[in-house]
Formats: structure tokens, sequence, C-alpha cells
């Protein structure tokens, strides 16, 4: 039986075939966009990893990742509003309840006529944007190569992500032991009487404190803290290469092999049966049009 097959047998409960046409679509307009404005991207996480395995979605896979560098991040969000088809929005970190809560770092392509989740006050509480269909868009940014200031980099966006959780919807400390559990107590209550603009200042100028520095590594500062520990070489990630997805061909870093085992391990091996789910929804996902 090849890959693909044991993959679509694994996931056969499941049938994602819409959500997949709604996500290629976006992928679609992400390329449009970037192939006219000479944008570079590329696919990442679970969409990289379903580019080199199953040439397209990962057959039980729920949602879409693609990445930028900060420079090409920066140029997308200038033209994504006026470029993007009705139906489809951008949307930043800073952009819930008016500006003053906080879901994550991670910029968002939400695609409006879906939905994955059920009403509920947090839904509401982030303006019904997290409940859509969506394009997670991680960006990297410089990491120092230093041996102390490499640690110290990711230590303070730890600590400004700490801050940022005094603004979410709830915290919920269960989540957390040991340590972690006090520093996200401590931190999130500090943070609590920041107002989250000034905490998104924080974190925007912390991102960009090694833009244009000769250092040699990336890392994902919009990732949640748990995943600071992935790092890209830049001279295999600032090149990409096209390679077929779907129906389509969209692009991927150079340096995929590397970046894939760092987070998947032996990413060509398939995970067992009962963990072939989709991971990013709570009700059977809606599609309106």
């Amino acid at each position: 039986m090849s890959t693909n097959q044991a993959a679509e047998s694994g996931a056969k409960a499941f049938d994602l075939s819409r959500v997949h046409e709604v996500n290629l679509k976006m992928l679609k307009e992400i390329d449009r966009i970037c192939r006219k404005h000479g944008i570079q991207y590329a696919l990442d996480s679970g969409t990289l990893l379903g580019a080199i395995r199953h040439q397209g979605f990962i057959p039980w896979d729920d949602d879409v990742d693609v990445m930028f560098t900060r420079k090409n991040y920066e140029k997308f969000a200038r033209v994504a509003r006026r470029e993007l088809p009705p139906g489809m929005s951008f949307v930043e970190p800073n952009e819930y309840h008016d500006g003053t809560a906080f879901y994550d770092f991670v910029p968002r392509l939400i695609y409006e006529n879906s939905r994955k989740f059920e009403e509920s006050g947090k839904m509401a509480f982030y303006d019904e944007k997290i409940s859509r269909l969506c394009v997670d868009l991680f960006i990297a940014d410089a990491l120092p190569d230093g041996k102390l200031t490499k640690p110290l980099t990711r230590l303070c966006h730890c600590v400004v992500y700490g801050l940022a959780l005094g603004h979410r919807w709830k915290v919920d400390l269960s989540d957390y032991k040991g340590i972690m559990k006090a520093f996200v107590f401590v931190l999130s209550g500090i943070g609590k009487r920041i107002p989250f603009p000034v905490i998104y200042r924080m974190w925007k100028g912390l991102c960009r404190k090694d833009l244009g520095k000769p250092t040699h590594l990336y890392f994902y500062s919009s990732y949640a803290p748990d995943y600071f520990y992935v790092e890209i070489e830049k001279d295999v990630t600032d090149r990409v290469l096209e390679v077929p997805f779907e129906d389509t061909k969209l692009y991927i870093p150079e340096g995929w092999d590397a970046y894939l085992k760092q987070v998947y391990g032996d990413y060509r091996k398939l995970p067992p049966e009962e963990k072939r789910i989709p991971e990013h929804s709570d009700m059977e996902i809606r599609i309106y049009g």
C-alpha cells in the first residue's frame, strides 16, 4: 500500500474534501498576491509536511500554515487587504476585541463563510475571527548567534508572551506544570496591568531588534514558546523551491528536510491511525459558500 493510500485509509472517517478545497483556494490567493508583488513565502509546518509526504494536504489535516521572513511579511501585510477577494480577510494579532485582547502572535488569512468552533463566550471575545477556517501566517525573525544573546532573545520572547497572556479570554493554569505554572501566573498577572497595545509594541520591537544584523539563523517569533527551539539557517530558508501541491505548484523552503526533522523527527513515518484526526476544530466544519 502506498503512503497516500495508507494515509487516506486512516482518514476515511473524516471527509475534509470541502475543507481542503477552501484551504487550497486561500493558498492560491496568497501565492497570487506574492507573485504579483514580488514577495517570498513558503509552506510551513503541517502544510509543508503534506507537500513533501502527500504532494498536497495531509488527508486528516484541517488547517494551513505559511511562513514569511519579517521583511516579506511586512510587504504582504501592506497589500493583503486590498488584494484579497470578498469573503477572505486578513487579521493581525492586535486586532481582536478592538485591539485589547490577545489570542496569539500569529497573523491569519480568514475564510469568512465557515465555522470550525461552536459559538461560545470565547469565540465572541475574539470577534468570531478564530472560529473560521484560516491560514496561519508564521513569521521568521533573525536570531542572534551569540552563546548568551541567543538564549536571552528567546527568554525575552517568552516573557513578552507571558505578559500577553494576561489579555487572553482565560488563562488555564492547569495547562502548565511546575515552574512554568508559576511563570505564567506571575507574568500574566503583571500583563493584565499593562495595556495590550503596549505589549504588542514590545513584541514587535523585540522581533525587529536583530533585523539586518549579520546573524545566520532565523527562529519563529510568532510560534508559541514551546516551539521557540525551532531554528533554521538563513542561507537555506532565503531560497525557495516550487513543488507540486494538489492541482497547482507552491513554494517551500530549500532547507525543508532539516526543518521537518527538527519539528517532526522521522517525518516520513505516518502517525498511528488513532491520531489521524483533525486537530484544529471542535465540530464538523461548516462551509457556507
